[in-house]
């Protein structure tokens, strides 16, 4: 089964893709680091259910 982090972190990390994209393309340099910190967390949030799940499946067996 899927730790709900991972799939947040996931979409949290894609949006940061699209929000640094828009704000290169635009010039908004806030925006664009708003996207870089955005993926940083989703990557750490991904992590964290990988995790998670790994002890869920350790526990089990």
């Amino acid at each position: 089964m899927v730790d709900s982090n991972t799939v947040k972190g996931a979409i949290k990390e894609t949006v940061g893709k699209g929000k640094e994209a828009v704000g290169r393309a635009t010039g908004n340099h806030k925006l664009e680091a708003e996207g870089k910190v955005e993926q940083v967390e989703g990557k750490t949030q991904k992590t964290v259910g990988k995790a998670t799940e790994a002890v869920k499946s350790a526990a089990r067996h």
